[in-house]
C-alpha cells in the first residue's frame, strides 16, 4: 500500500483549489465583460470620430460651441431649409423618435446645421426647426466654419447651379451623427437604418447617461 503524507495531500488540494478559483474568476470576469457589451443596432463609431466641437450661431442669433451642449445626447444633421424632401422627412422622423422616447427625449437635442448659410438666417432656421420639434436647434454661421465642421465628420455637400431666379438646391450627405453627454461621437445613423433601431439605441444611450464604456 502507498501512503501519502498528509502535508503533501494538503498542498495538492490547496493548489487545485487555487487553480479552480482562478479559472472560475476568469470565467466570471469574461461573463461580466460580455454583459457590458452594448447591443447597438446602429453603426458604432466610438473612438473613430472626433468629439463634438464647433463654433456657430444658433437660431436665436447667439454664438454657440459644442461645449454648450455637454450634458445632452446630441443628434447632428447637415441640411438646409429649402431642401425639397430629405431634410423635412428626416426632421419629421426625428420628431417621431423623440415622441417615442417619452420623457427621456428631454435629455437629447437635435442640431440641424445649415449647409446654405446665405439663405438660412437665424430667424429662418428658428421657424423651420421649431415646426418639427421643440428639441431641435438650427445652427448656421460663416461658410468656412460650416465647411470645417462638415469635413470634421466626413460629411459632404455641394451647391447646384443657380436656376436664374436665385433658387438653387444643395446636395448633401444624409447621415445623423450621435454624440453622448460628454460630447463623444458614439453612433452613426443612415437612411438605411430603421426608425426602431434609432429609438432602441437612443433609449440605451439616454438611459445609460451617455457615458457608457
Amino acid at each position: 500500500m502507498i501512503r501519502t503524507d498528509s502535508r503533501t495531500t494538503f498542498r495538492r488540494v490547496s493548489r487545485i483549489a487555487l487553480l479552480l478559483a482562478l479559472v472560475l474568476g476568469c470565467l466570471w470576469l469574461a461573463g461580466c465583460q460580455r454583459g457590458e457589451d452594448i447591443p447597438w443596432r446602429l453603426t458604432n463609431v466610438t473612438g473613430h470620430m472626433p468629439d463634438l466641437d464647433f463654433r456657430l450661431v444658433d437660431d436665436q442669433g447667439k454664438a454657440v460651441s459644442g461645449k454648450d451642449y455637454r450634458g445632452k445626447v446630441v443628434l447632428l444633421y447637415f441640411g438646409y431649409t429649402h431642401c425639397p424632401d430629405v431634410c423635412p422627412l428626416t426632421l419629421a422622423q426625428l420628431h417621431v423618435v423623440m415622441q417615442r422616447l417619452g420623457p427621456l427625449a428631454d435629455g437629447a437635442r437635435i442640431l440641424f446645421v445649415s449647409v446654405d448659410p446665405a439663405r438660412d438666417t437665424p430667424p429662418v432656421m428658428h421657424a423651420y426647426v421649431n415646426a418639427f420639434d421643440p428639441r431641435a436647434v438650427g445652427l448656421s454661421g460663416a461658410p468656412r466654419d460650416i465647411e470645417s465642421l462638415s469635413k470634421r465628420y466626413r460629411s459632404a455637400y455641394t451647391r447646384e447651379p443657380d436656376k436664374g431666379d436665385g433658387q438653387y438646391e444643395v446636395s448633401h450627405s444624409s447621415a445623423i451623427y450621435i454624440f453622448d453627454r460628454d460630447g463623444r461621437a458614439r453612433l452613426l445613423s443612415t437612411p438605411g437604418n430603421a426608425q426602431d433601431d434609432l429609438v432602441h439605441d437612443l433609449h440605451l444611450l439616454l438611459s445609460l447617461g451617455g457615458t457608457a464604456p
